[in-house]
């Protein structure tokens, strides 16, 4: 029964991927909001406005339960959306929280009170909008206390990688990870706030040295799907079909996200 995954563009393949490899018996349908790309630099209410609209076109797909694959749309939107829109028996649920907890080494549900954690130094490279947000200082606040984190807003990277330019992706990820040590010379732990990264994950982690470890979301969100599922099994939605939708050109949307899974992906219009 089909849970749907939203992301404003590609990036949200790489949690696709890993929730396909973790649960191979579960039909996926994934949008993409390609037209609009990146919700990086759009304001709150313009990326609220476009995730709603999305995520109601996955519950018209068959899915009661959809993934936030958007870093920008959880931080700017999620909140706002649990508390005033999502309909009776729907579930939406961001991708910061299994973020967090792996860097927290706390278990999934673990809702005791903040504490002390080893990590104290920790670099967030993200959206413009997410870090504007503040909010995984705020979610991490709920887990964790004695942690400084220091953002470093990675504007143009998510265009270059919907562009297929990697090799000017991999020129401004350096160029951010300079910046953010230029504030914080000694992380001792990396985030990569936005699905889009994990496609430049290698260079990350080259520019920020061995010492660091570099945090990345796809596994963690599959690992966390897996465990929701096993205590919420009703929550998967009335859907059988897997498919990819896009609000862009499905065409140019296949080919870059072929060239990105190394596999076939045909989107169709949303």
């Amino acid at each position: 029964m089909a849970v749907g995954i939203f992301d404003s563009g590609l990036g949200g393949l790489t949690v696709l991927d890993a929730c396909q490899k973790r649960l191979p018996e579960v039909p996926f349908v994934y949008l993409g909001d390609n037209a609009h790309t990146p919700y990086g630099v759009r304001d709150a209410d313009d990326i609220y406005d476009l995730t709603t609209r999305c995520t109601d076109r996955l519950f018209q797909a068959g899915c009661d339960l959809v993934i936030l694959a958007c870093n920008t749309a959880s931080a700017a939107a999620l909140r706002r959306m649990q508390e005033a829109w999502i309909p009776e028996g729907k579930r939406v649920l961001g991708v910061f929280v299994p973020l967090i907890e792996a860097l927290t080494e706390r278990q999934w549900g673990d809702n005791s009170p903040p504490r002390e954690v080893a990590v104290k130094h920790v670099a967030l490279f993200a959206t413009p909008a997410t870090v504007a947000s503040r909010a995984f200082q705020r979610e991490l606040a709920f887990r964790a206390i004695g942690v400084d984190v220091e953002a470093q807003a990675c504007g143009g990277v998510v265009d270059a990688i919907e562009e297929g330019d990697m090799i000017l992706a991999e020129a401004l990820v350096r160029s951010h990870v300079a910046a953010l040590k230029r504030k914080m010379p000694t992380p001792e732990a990396a985030i990569l706030g936005c699905t889009h990264y994990p496609l430049v994950q290698e260079v990350f982690q080259d520019a920020l040295g061995p010492d660091v470890a570099v945090y990345s979301q796809a596994d963690l969100v599959a690992a966390s799907l897996a465990d929701y599922l096993d205590r919420y099994p009703d929550r998967r939605g009335p859907g059988e079909v897997p498919m990819f939708l896009t609000t862009g050109d499905p065409a140019r949307v296949s080919v870059h996200a072929t060239q990105f899974l190394r596999r076939k992906i045909d989107f169709y219009a949303a």
